[in-house]
């Protein structure tokens, strides 16, 4: 089995767990204060993003003492919120999509075959745990991970595939998306 690459800075890993590989990204380490009577306690927050490359992907936050608990606190949260975003062959996005959260807000549109992942860091995180090669993304407004990778989530979201937009409005795939588009989506959509 092909090893997912890993990010510059060296952050991805694979877990085998109920025979399904798993993709961990750390996305950011912080360090927290609690101001207390005899001085300053300190924690550390973790932000994960992990995803099956399949079109899986589940973001958490944990916060502990120690960085590898936070970690491990913030992997276990990502495991349970994890959900399934539909992809065009399996490579990039269906359709445009503008997402917000906060003051941060992103714009993900997807892109030819051979295009390759064009993001800032947070988002490339996502979408390299998500499963997408071809995709390009703009983050407007602020550069804080949080925020960008919340509004990427919520962009994702929006995401629908032909075939579900089909069986909601009660029409053939063909009519959403004209004649040849549909020929050669529905081949390869699966």
């Amino acid at each position: 089995m092909a090893k997912p690459k890993k990010s510059e800075s060296g952050e991805g890993k694979d877990n085998r767990e109920g025979g399904s590989e798993l993709i961990e990204k750390l996305v950011g380490i912080n360090r927290v204060a609690k101001v207390v009577k005899g001085g300053k306690r300190f924690a550390m927050a973790a932000l994960v993003v992990i995803g099956d490359g399949k079109g899986r992907v589940g973001l958490g936050t944990g916060k502990a003492r120690e960085v590898p608990e936070a970690i491990r606190k913030a992997t276990e949260a990502a495991k349970q919120k994890m959900r399934r975003v539909p992809l065009r062959e399996g490579r990039t996005l269906h359709h445009d999509v503008q997402g917000t959260y906060g003051a941060g807000r992103v714009v993900l549109r997807s892109a030819p075959a051979g295009t390759g992942i064009i993001a800032g860091g947070p988002m490339r995180a996502v979408f390299e745990a998500l499963g997408i090669q071809d995709v390009v993304a703009k983050s407007i407004g602020t550069s804080n991970p949080h925020n960008m990778i919340k509004a990427t989530f919520d962009a994702l979201s929006q995401v629908a595939s032909p075939r579900s937009v089909s069986v909601r409005r009660g029409k053939k795939v063909s009519d959403i998306l004209g004649r040849k588009q549909a020929e050669h989506g529905e081949a390869k959509e699966a």
